[in-house]
């Protein structure tokens, strides 16, 4: 446990890069058509437009909530940040509907890991939008946070975010 908690010369993590969780298109998050996200009242980060249904680990770290109906995973990365992966606009009235979960509270997992998967066809008919923002919810404790990219992003390998924490 030690070792995973520090990085070089024992000194504890601050910097961490989230990796894309989804696979699709990231996009500024002023064009999320919801104010919540699009006026960051949750926090900093970005969307992503989605091209499949498989959500997986932006980093290691502990899954801190799984939402009741299956349509949003909070993380905490190593460094502190609090993550949270919002599956679509307006999901949460689907009650569960065309999600499954792979993960629950209090799970370590690492970048890569499965988390949630959803069915497109049911999110895009039923929901407003599969549009699927990824949030630092604590980014006002955050040092830096840095968007790594913008277009097309592949689940699992494309770096979307640099966030530290002092």
């Amino acid at each position: 446990m030690f070792k995973k908690l520090f990085g070089k010369k024992d000194e504890p993590i601050k910097t961490i890069k989230l990796l894309a969780p989804i696979t699709g298109k990231a996009v500024e998050l002023n064009e999320v058509p919801d104010p919540v996200f699009s006026e960051k009242m949750m926090g900093d980060g970005l969307a992503i437009e989605p091209s499949d249904g498989v959500v997986v680990s932006p980093v290691d770290g502990e899954i801190m909530q799984v939402f009741p109906t299956k349509h949003a995973v909070g993380i905490r990365a190593r460094n502190g940040a609090e993550i949270l992966i919002h599956i679509g606009l307006e999901t949460v009235s689907l009650e569960g509907e065309g999600f499954e979960t792979h993960v629950k509270q209090g799970d370590q997992v690492k970048a890569g890991d499965k988390l949630v998967t959803f069915d497109m066809g049911i999110i895009s008919e039923k929901a407003k939008s599969t549009i699927t923002p990824i949030i630092i919810t604590n980014t006002d404790q955050a040092s830096s946070l840095e968007k790594l990219t913008e277009g097309n992003v592949e689940r699992g390998s494309t770096p979307i975010l640099e966030v530290t924490f002092e």
